[in-house]
């Protein structure tokens, strides 16, 4: 139940949606790519990160300094379902702008 409940709690924010639309639409996305494509702050970023991590979204692999998100695999049924409504809708999001100065 309580995943469940984060689930649905991660989805009440447009950002985090659009994060995720972001996520799943490039792959694999450094936090620091984020950051520049939604000119954001990093600690408001990582909250976002961390809400949809911890409702099953979201895998992080860190590389040195760097934290790299994507979608965790394999996704189940209910989560799949979130992802090919929010690609449905008509979202306002940014292109990939890199922001890690050493590249990836």
């Amino acid at each position: 139940m309580d995943i469940f409940l984060k689930t649905m709690g991660s989805l009440n924010d447009e950002t985090r949606i659009k994060i995720l639309h972001f996520i799943d639409t490039n792959k694999e996305v450094c936090v620091c790519d984020i950051e520049n494509s939604f000119e954001m702050i990093q600690s408001r970023i990582s909250r976002h990160l961390k809400i949809l991590k911890d409702a099953g979204f979201l895998k992080v692999d860190r590389r040195g300094r760097w934290a790299y998100y994507s979608i965790r695999t394999p996704l189940d049924e209910f989560r799949l379902s979130i992802l090919k409504e929010i690609a449905h809708l008509e979202l306002n999001t940014p292109q990939l702008q890199s922001g890690c100065q050493n590249g990836k």
